[in-house]
This record gives C-alpha cells, structure tokens and sequence, in this order.
C-alpha cells in the first residue's frame, strides 16, 4: 500500500477526515480525484493551510495536512502554536522532504530543526517513521488521536522487518547488545542498523534503538540505554540543540543518572547539498562512516576511564 492509499483509506472509514495541502501534491497526486471535495489545496501559503486546517478542525473535521517541512513548520509556526497548539486541535501536519530526505536543497529547504520547533508546542505530538512501513502504521494510528501531531514523511524502503506494531511512546528494539546504545529515528535508523552490522564484525556488540516518536518519549527506553550499555550515541538529521540528544539529556537529568552521551547531528550548519547517498558519505553518515565513528568514540571513552583509574 502506497502512502496516499493509506490516506485515502483512513479519509473512506472516517468521513471527518480531510486531506490538505500548499501545492505539495508529488506524494498524493490521486487523492483530488478520489477525495473530490475533501481534498484542499490552499496554493503556495502554508499560514493559510495551518490557518484553514485549525478552523475546519473547529467545525469537527479531521485535517491531515500535507506540505513541506521547512515551511510548514517555520513559515507556518505561530499558526501552529497559536491556532493549533493553544486550542489543541486534532491536526496532523506531514512534513515531506524533513532532515537529510532534502535531496540537493540549500539551508532554506533543509528542515533540521523542526523537531525542536514542534517539541515545544506544549500538546504537540512528534512522530519519526524510521521507512515507510512504519509510516504507514503511524499515520493509520495518529490519525484517531485527538492530540496534534507532527509527522516528518518517510518513503524510504524498510532495511528490516519491524519486531513490533508502532505504539506512541514505544521504542523498538532492533538490535541487542551491551557495548554501546546508538538510539536514533526517521531516515536513518536504516545507516544505523548497517552500521550495527559493521560494529558486530569488529567485536562491538550495539544496542540499536528505534525511537520511533519523540513526543511522547519512550523514557524507559533511554534510561535503560544509560544504565546497561558504556555509550549512548544520538544519531539524527537534525541540529544537536532541541533534537534527540536534548531530549536524552532532560531525561537522564530528570531521573538523576549520569549518561555517557555522544551526540551525532547538525552542530553549528546545514549540510551539505547533494543527493542522499552522496550526503550521507559527506556528512559522515553512511552505515561505514557511522560505524568508523561509533568505534572512535568508545576507543576516546575507554581511554578516558584509563586515565582516571590511573
């Protein structure tokens, strides 16, 4: 099933639900035809597709709204938080093209700080498929939720078969091991679990952890990273500030342990415009890149202990 099957499938059991857009349509280029009048596409202005989706919401609908991710969620955020986020209105904001699926965008395309911006809506839900099977799942699951949501679009191919149904608040996961956690989410859990290939041909046993969403955390899961492996390693497409490594931080501190973490993202700069598999070698983020880097920075910790046992 295609994404704007998926859709098309929600929207037929639910009469309440709408599909909207701001002249975004490559992924759901059928639906007009299928949806007919609950398909709306406002035009290139994503403050009057926020706008417009909170006042239908009002009305009892159910807008699944689709757009670009930078816009959507920079353009369009005090539409959010005001008109949205305030009154807690069942919208669903798809953000297409989010982090590095921004193929050969400069830094006005590449969406790598729309999880900080969402995560601080108060009410405001923020989910990361890792491909498009968990995709699929997710929107089927957030689109019943009365709460607001945010969802970065994923149409990457599954690197693995998923081990459990996607639950808000649930982390999967993938891979066992003690040595060191990676916890990550969106598109590049797929890096990541070739990456755990690649660490467990060099000895390192790694936990891969898929997080799946963001808001709610699933904090069990990060604490169980800091108390039972050596390392915690964030990986995501996104600035370090307000991202996955923020939220491991605040959690760990609310819960008074210590976290080893190592934090792999966006420090300072975009990156680097280019296809994907080109950026993730540049960025250092293909599978051998991340296991390279994963490796150093356990050889850095053991060091470290080294000398303080001295």
């Amino acid at each position: 099933m295609t994404y704007q099957d998926r859709l098309f499938s929600i929207a037929d059991t639910d009469p309440r639900v709408v599909v909207m857009t701001a002249e975004n349509r490559a992924a759901i280029r059928d639906l007009p035809r299928r949806l007919g009048s609950r398909f709306v596409d406002v035009g290139i202005a994503e403050q009057t597709l926020v706008g417009a989706a909170a006042g239908l919401a009002l009305r009892g609908r159910v807008p699944i709204v689709h757009s670009l991710a930078t816009f959507l969620t920079m353009r369009a955020f005090e539409f959010i938080r005001t008109d949205v986020g305030i009154a807690h209105l069942p919208v669903k904001l798809i953000g297409a093209a989010a982090g590095l699926l921004s193929e050969a965008n400069g830094p006005t395309h590449q969406a790598i700080e729309d999880v900080a911006l969402m995560r601080l809506i108060p009410g405001m839900r923020v989910c990361c498929p890792a491909d498009d099977t968990e995709m699929l799942d997710a929107i089927a699951s957030i689109a019943g939720d009365d709460a607001p949501w945010y969802m970065r679009y994923n149409p990457r191919p599954a690197a693995f078969r998923h081990r459990a149904p996607f639950v808000p608040g649930t982390a999967e996961i993938v891979a066992e091991g003690t040595d060191v956690a990676i916890l990550t989410y969106g598109c590049l859990v797929r890096e990541c679990y070739r990456a755990v290939e690649r660490l467990d041909d060099r000895g390192i046993a790694a936990r891969l952890v898929n997080m799946r969403t963001l808001e709610p955390i699933d904090e069990a899961a990060i604490l169980d990273a800091a108390r039972q492996t050596g390392l915690v390693v964030t990986v995501e497409d996104h600035f370090a500030t307000g991202g996955l490594a923020t939220i491991v931080a605040e959690v760990a501190a609310a819960h008074e342990i210590a976290v080893r973490l190592h934090p792999i993202a966006f420090a300072g700069r975009w990156f680097t415009p280019a296809l994907l598999d080109d950026v993730l070698e540049c960025e250092g983020l293909s599978p051998e890149r991340l296991a390279q880097r994963i490796k150093l920075a356990l050889a850095a910790r053991t060091t470290i202990r080294g000398h303080l046992h001295v």
